[in-house]
């Protein structure tokens, strides 16, 4: 097996892993810790980051491994694990079957490889640079819809929308209006694995970090898609706002953020 073919199976075993715990424990009671007033940790966030972590690790000990659960301690490596345990864990933590497991791996400071596993139905979303975005192992391209108003769009706010409510309703009162349909499913890596696969057709959120968004990021440009900050930029996983498309509806997204923001003065 190759050195770069052992990344993926890696990062797709430790994603596999994670999902029979979570759906070993799925629908039980847990205990919760809150790091926010609206962002619970769960025991099962936990396993799950030990067990990715200690698959990697046993293989690739010199890597560094930037995760949501444990902190971070940089080794210096040009090697870099991005990983969310278990995205979604309000939905999971109320029995609503919507959550996932998300493996990125990023060298050089780019993208190279996205894992995102959905235990609940079974889907396994991956892509490698360069190479296209599979799912259960077929290639997915994103949909060819390039009317904004027949597009379904999706999103979700920040764990301060408490706080920012205004702020942020702003960008979904123009979206749900300028779009056919509009969601707010609550796991960023699922939503941008729908979009990779044609099942929506635009993304937009703002405050989310970088486990959240760097192995979907890849797997929706693999499959052909768009993701660009909010004034059409270059993404980077470490920013707070990402915005992605099927490519065709992309523009029009971005006039829509411009119009809103231009009202904010911003």
């Amino acid at each position: 097996m190759k050195k770069d073919d052992r990344y993926l199976q890696v990062a797709i075993a430790a994603a596999k892993e994670a999902g029979r715990i979570q759906i070993e424990h799925y629908g039980h009671s847990h205990s919760v810790e809150y790091k926010g007033d609206i962002n619970p940790v769960t025991i099962v966030d936990k396993l799950c980051d030990q067990a990715i972590g200690q698959k990697i690790q046993s293989l690739f000990s010199d890597h560094d491994l930037l995760t949501e659960e444990s902190s971070f301690e940089r080794k210096n490596s040009p090697w870099r694990w991005i990983i969310d345990p278990l995205d979604g864990t309000t939905n999971y933590l109320h029995g609503y079957p919507c959550f996932c497991v998300s493996i990125g791996l990023e060298s050089e400071g780019e993208m190279t490889l996205g894992v995102i596993y959905n235990p609940v139905l079974d889907e396994l979303f991956y892509a490698e640079r360069g190479k296209g975005a599979y799912l259960n192992g077929n290639q997915i391209s994103v949909s060819r819809e390039d009317r904004l108003d027949r597009s379904f769009l999706c999103t979700g706010f920040p764990y301060d929308v408490r706080e920012n409510a205004d702020f942020y309703l702003r960008y979904f009162r123009q979206f749900v209006t300028k779009s056919f349909a509009l969601r707010r499913p609550g796991s960023a890596a699922l939503d941008l694995c729908y979009l990779a696969a044609g099942r929506f057709d635009g993304f937009w959120e703002l405050k989310l970090h970088a486990w959240d968004v760097a192995a979907g990021s890849l797997i929706v440009t693999e499959a052909g898609g768009r993701v660009t900050d909010f004034q059409g930029g270059p993404f980077d996983i470490y920013s707070e706002e990402i915005l992605a498309s099927n490519g065709r509806i992309h523009e029009k997204m971005l006039q829509a953020i411009q119009e809103i923001e231009e009202k904010m003065g911003r």
